[in-house]
């Protein structure tokens, strides 16, 4: 009777569970490569535009004060320390600190640009879309009713993994952009620190680490995505020549499971990955 046989019921279910996760990815690599100026048409990095104003204003005051310490620091003895190259160092490191201050917004531009076109790159002609094995497909197909009844079970159990590892990779590309934009406006400060000496200066070469980590963190993504999707479309694992086909097929799904779940653990690590890489 058809009603004991579940393996089309399973198959419905995986696909439309892949089919998810599929749209999923899509949309992560959409926003990926998206710079975060368009990102919601632009709404969000409106706000950021209004605000960042009143922060180069304090940044362009600051740096006056920290170009007041690092010359303090350098001046123990005018007469003997003040040579020409001294003093051409702190004025340039003074123009360099507010040129910055000002343009700050201008260079983060061009690095989301870079950054989005270059994941582009990587997503073109990569094959990121999550499909059953047409071998597993036809086990589960031909599954007796006791067999069909535990691969229903375990199905299902993939079917919640995914949606919900589904909306993590969506959290977590939208926190990105939410990181990305919270920082953007505290460059001003943090650029202004250059008018200061070597102590102070650090606060700058901290920020421009940092910063970098996190814009450079879309295309660890990137990577981590097409890599784990490349983990599953491979097949079965080289440990299952043993078992019965339907076992097979258990292992199978149960790796796709792991995979889709590495696959979130990999993008929620992406920035700490890419700081590591980077000896950011």
């Amino acid at each position: 009777m058809d009603i004991f046989k579940l393996g089309d019921k399973i198959l419905a279910l995986l696909e439309m569970v892949f089919g998810f996760w599929n749209n999923q990815i899509n949309l992560v690599f959409a926003m990926l490569g998206q710079s975060p100026v368009s990102f919601k048409d632009g709404g969000p990095w409106a706000v950021v535009e209004g605000i960042e104003p009143i922060f180069v204003a304090v940044g362009s005051s600051l740096v006056v004060l920290f170009f007041v310490i690092g010359f303090c620091s350098e001046s123990v003895d005018i007469r003997e320390e003040m040579r020409f190259e001294v003093i051409l160092r702190i004025l340039i490191r003074l123009g360099l600190a507010e040129w910055l201050v000002a343009n700050n917004v201008t260079i983060m531009k061009a690095f989301f640009t870079s950054i989005g076109n270059l994941v582009s790159l990587l997503s073109a002609g990569q094959q990121t879309t999550l499909v059953i094995d047409s071998t597993q497909a036809e086990v589960i197909k031909n599954l007796g009713f006791g067999e069909g009844l535990i691969m229903l079970i375990l199905a299902a159990l993939l079917s919640v993994i995914v949606i919900i590892c589904g909306f993590f990779l969506i959290y977590t590309v939208y926190f990105r952009f939410l990181k990305i934009m919270v920082i953007v406006p505290i460059g001003s400060i943090a650029m202004a620190t250059l008018a200061g000496n070597r102590n102070v200066a650090h606060t700058a070469s901290t920020y421009a680490k940092h910063f970098i980590s996190v814009v450079f963190e879309a295309v660890t993504m990137a990577l981590a995505i097409i890599l784990c999707n490349a983990f599953i479309n491979a097949g079965l694992p080289t440990f299952t020549g043993n078992y019965a086909d339907w076992a097979k097929t258990l292992i199978y799904l149960c790796e796709m499971t792991f995979t889709i779940a590495l696959t979130v653990g990999s993008v929620k690590g992406a920035q700490s990955l890419t700081s590591k890489a980077l000896g950011l």
